[in-house]
């Protein structure tokens, strides 16, 4: 159930029974799995990370799924995929359904600190019938007013070039600005059409990044630092995508340079479909970034959670994407 505004009712489901003792030390040893890959959230850091989490939408109510399940996510895989989460303060999720029994339990698994702000269902078939949504820890982060669904001006005195995007985006990005330590900062995210060929991405990634450049340009006197996150669709660095993307200055994490994205990507031939990027100094009117990036790196959940299931089971799981994230210190006001 949601309201008219797409925001869901986590409380339509009653509360998931305590884990059983072999699914308690799967994640205790989950945890220290993921100690060893990212130490947890820390003093005044801000950790911001974006995960296509594929298909989060129904849930098979068990903790493991019987052979042939549909779906084959379960309560154990809600509440692996809750652990990674926690380690950051705000989460920009992708590819979350209409049906939100997933997203429910999840955020029943991370518990009552945890918050989400979501739109509605995009209409269509190239819509997918997907959500963007926001998951953050509200003791550390808290919204600070924005919530908008990013439009493009279609007509000429828009700007737009010939041959550029003439309709709405297939899945409309999200916008949402948060508070913490008094220092605003607001978030796109937003998830690219793949579409049938790699040129079909280029009108709406140059659209977002002629629509973000001049937002940035409106939004300068605020102060404000503007991240856009989320999954690009971008194949490789320095393909046409990629030009669309950084077109009008936007610049990816280098953090996150040279990183898989996916757990079906090639040592040497990874692709560079989630990204984590901002404005820098020197490019018109925009806002710089204060928030100083200080690290940033992907969750490879592969090696401690695939046991004997291929990686497109894995993927149905957990998810075909790793969670993307950068780690920034918020300078003293």
């Amino acid at each position: 159930m949601r309201s008219c505004d797409g925001e869901a009712d986590v409380s339509t489901e009653p509360d998931v029974l305590a884990p059983p003792p072999e699914v308690v030390a799967r994640l205790s040893r989950w945890e220290t799995a993921l100690n060893a890959l990212m130490p947890p959230k820390h003093g005044e850091a801000l950790r911001i990370a974006t995960w296509n989490v594929r298909a989060l939408s129904g849930l098979t109510k068990a903790w493991e799924s019987a052979e042939g399940a549909s779906p084959k996510r379960n309560f154990t895989d809600v509440h692996l995929i809750a652990e990674v989460m926690r380690r950051f303060d705000v989460v920009a999720v992708q590819e979350v359904r209409g049906n939100l029994r997933a997203l429910r339990h999840l955020m029943k698994a991370l518990g009552e600190n945890w918050a989400f702000i979501l739109t509605d269902v995009t209409e269509g078939s190239q819509g997918n019938d997907e959500r963007l949504a926001f998951l953050f820890d509200s003791r550390r982060v808290k919204p600070s007013g924005l919530a908008c669904e990013l439009v493009v001006p279609l007509e000429k005195e828009a700007g737009l070039a010939a041959g550029g995007l003439g309709r709405q985006f297939a899945r409309t990005p999200y916008a949402v600005s948060f508070l913490s330590r008094r220092q605003t900062f607001t978030l796109v995210t937003l998830h690219v059409l793949y579409g049938k060929d790699a040129a079909d991405r280029v009108p709406e990634l140059q659209a977002i990044a002629t629509w973000l450049a001049g937002w940035a340009e409106r939004e300068f006197g605020w102060d404000h630092n503007l991240i856009a996150l989320g999954d690009f669709n971008i194949d490789r660095a320095d393909d046409p995508l990629f030009k669309a993307f950084t077109s009008t200055g936007l610049v990816p994490a280098p953090q996150l340079a040279g990183l898989p994205r996916t757990v079906f990507d090639d040592v040497g031939r990874e692709h560079f479909y989630d990204q984590i990027a901002w404005f820098t100094k020197g490019q018109k009117r925009r806002p710089v970034l204060t928030m100083e990036p200080v690290a940033g790196g992907h969750v490879d959940f592969v090696p401690a959670l695939r046991g004997d299931l291929t990686l497109t089971e894995l993927s149905w799981h957990i998810s075909d994407h790793y969670p993307m994230w950068v780690e920034f210190t918020i300078p003293d006001p």
